[in-house]
């Protein structure tokens, strides 16, 4: 984006970027940048919340009527609302239900708890589907339940051929643990409530059986020697923020 940013600046087309990370942001040096403190992937903020976003646009925009360059970084003064956690809201897996076995547990008892883990969100996810009138799962044509399947297989060491002609099994794996977090977060959020998103990670990362299977899924396939299914384990099962350190 910089060095674009300069080349329109050049032919006199103001330009102004939206960053996330302030350090890169900081390296790169472009004309203009909007520094958030969202998490990543969300650089207007929260989502459905469309007054704030368009306070982060305007202050974008803003930066387009400035002209003390030739690096312009300026710092957005609000914190996303929804990072603050809501004391009132529960998870919507019973305690009974918080996973017997950890990142480190068997792969195949994880595949197991994965599967009867998925049914036992049914009904939460029901009432986020009531209240929402959409979901975001679909990317793989899978249902939850077919995901589900679909991964466990991975886990039980059996690499399930794909059954979605012009996708390759590894890509059809990415796209059914896509939707196996979407089915997870909206489940999480149909209980009631409004869960920080920090609360959602820790309750899926840290207390589901779908995050220790992606933790494992990630160990058994990160040194594959197909090379697409070592980078989708590696890049796309478990977020860089979630990952574990070597011991």
């Amino acid at each position: 984006m910089s060095a674009l940013g300069h080349y329109l600046e050049k032919e006199g087309i103001a330009s102004v970027a939206i960053s996330l990370i302030r350090p890169q942001t900081e390296n790169t040096k472009p004309p203009r940048a909007l520094w958030v403190p969202f998490e990543l992937g969300r650089p207007f903020g929260p989502p459905g919340d469309a007054a704030f976003q368009k306070r982060v646009l305007l202050a974008a925009l803003g930066l387009l009527q400035r002209n003390d360059g030739p690096v312009l970084i300026e710092d957005f003064p609000n914190d996303d609302p929804r990072s603050r956690p809501d004391p009132a809201w529960r998870p919507p897996l019973p305690e009974t239900a918080a996973p017997e076995t950890g990142p480190d547990g068997p792969p195949q008892v994880l595949a197991q708890r994965l599967e009867a883990e998925i049914a036992s969100l049914r009904q939460a996810h029901a009432r986020w589907r009531q209240r929402h009138g959409y979901s975001t799962i679909g990317l793989s044509g899978f249902s939850p339940a077919e995901a589900g399947f679909y991964i466990a297989g991975w886990l039980r060491g059996e690499a399930p051929a794909s059954p979605r002609e012009g996708y390759s099994a590894p890509l059809l794996l990415r796209f059914a643990i896509d939707d196996l977090k979407a089915y997870y977060l909206e489940a999480a959020s149909g209980t009631g409530g409004k869960p920080s998103s920090r609360q959602l990670g820790d309750w899926f990362w840290n207390g589901t059986a779908a995050g220790a299977g992606l933790h494992a899924l990630r160990d058994m396939y990160q040194g594959s020697d197909d090379d697409r299914l070592k980078l989708i384990a590696g890049n796309f099962t478990v977020p860089a923020a979630r990952q574990r350190q070597p011991a």
